[in-house]
């Protein structure tokens, strides 16, 4: 079914293709078949000038003469052989600007090739004539059928991306839905074996550190089964929000990390959904202590403006490159060789996405350490 409708898809977009093709040939067939219309009929005028010139004024027949009349479309200028210029059809011309004459002679016989009028092989004049106003505005006609064509082509590309994109949103929602549904059974099963345990006269130290995991994994699950769905977002102050988050890593992290907070005194409110973005600083901090192998030190800002809140991860472990500054944060992209590279992409769409908020690199240096910047707008009131 699939293949069917991408078949479909291609078709249609080829067949568009083809028939914008064929209007721009045609176009330009057209354009060369006016212009030859163009030429025979400046060569029929100076047939007319040269019966005009060699005819008695009482013998001029008035087909001759309407040809040289009707004629007021075409710029022209003609030398004769005597030096004289005529010209026709040209608005605000001065004959005397030699200069300008010059110019325009030579943009005429750029444009079209001149017209030798000669009368039993005696050269008379040369008739140079640019293009009539019909044509130039025909000749910007192409241009404007290419600019339609990629216009056409921006919307096919921007609509099968986005195609593809909704298709890949919704794949990755039911996994992480699946998998929210098959960390959930186990785990029912799991807390009962915890009260027959409680019943058996277990070490009540190993049933709560079981507990504990247990309480973190139905946290996990419930991430998951967010994914897709629009997240509630409630008044919470970001810094306490943010200090659990660092207090659970330090307790899954070697002591040779070192965890620092910089805050302000008094609280900040914004809206978040307090389990994403939990998990988005658990991300950022894992990655970070990854970048560091371990040993480090880790610092997180928090700063507020009137209308914003920062909060800043900064490391410092081997640093990114520039390029990657955007990159990282591309579903799949990893440096690490386990792993699938979901982590940041995770935490720009739980940020961006679900926050309205901004995720980015700010700064790294090689082998020094890098700076992520979350910026979030602040509640007030």
């Amino acid at each position: 079914m699939n293949s069917n409708t991408n078949i479909i898809r291609w078709s249609i977009i080829l067949g568009s293709f083809l028939i914008i093709s064929s209007i721009l040939w045609n176009t330009y067939v057209f354009f060369q078949n006016f212009k030859n219309e163009e030429r025979i009929k400046m060569e029929i005028w100076s047939k007319a000038q040269i019966e005009l010139i060699n005819s008695d004024q009482e013998k001029i027949s008035p087909l001759t003469l309407d040809i040289i009349r009707n004629n007021t479309s075409t710029p022209m200028i003609k030398v004769n052989n005597d030096g004289s210029i005529e010209h026709n059809n040209i608005e605000n011309f001065n004959i005397t600007d030699t200069t300008a004459v010059s110019k325009l002679i030579k943009r005429f016989s750029q444009e079209n090739k001149p017209i030798e009028i000669k009368y039993n092989d005696e050269l008379l004049s040369v008739l140079y004539y640019g293009n009539s106003t019909v044509i130039n505005k025909l000749k910007y006609y192409p241009l404007a059928l290419l600019l339609i064509v990629f216009l056409f082509g921006s919307v096919v590309y921007f609509f099968y991306k986005s195609s593809k994109t909704a298709t890949l949103n919704k794949l990755w929602s039911g996994m992480a839905k699946e998998t929210a549904h098959q960390i959930a059974t186990p785990l029912s099963s799991i807390m009962g074996w915890i009260e027959i345990l409680k019943n058996k006269n277990v070490d009540n130290n190993y049933i709560d550190e079981i507990q504990k995991d247990i309480k973190r994994l139905n946290t996990i699950a419930d991430r998951f089964s967010k994914i897709g769905s629009v997240p509630s977002l409630e008044r919470k102050d970001i810094i306490s929000e943010t200090e659990s988050t660092i207090e659970y890593m330090k307790t899954r992290s070697s002591n040779s990390v070192n965890f620092k907070l910089v805050k302000p005194k008094e609280k900040i409110i914004t809206l978040l959904n307090s389990q994403l973005y939990s998990w988005t600083i658990e991300n950022l901090l894992k990655n970070s202590i990854d970048s560091m192998k371990g040993s480090g030190d880790i610092t997180i800002e928090i700063n507020e403006t009137n209308l914003l809140v920062d909060v800043l991860i900064i490391d410092t472990g081997s640093g990114i490159e520039k390029r990657l500054y955007k990159k990282i944060f591309d579903p799949g992209y990893t440096s690490k060789k386990r792993g699938w590279g979901l982590g940041l992409s995770l935490s720009k769409r739980i940020i961006e996405d679900y926050h309205k908020g901004s995720i980015q690199v700010v700064s790294s240096t090689i082998g020094k350490g890098t700076t992520i910047k979350i910026q979030l707008k602040r509640t007030i009131g």
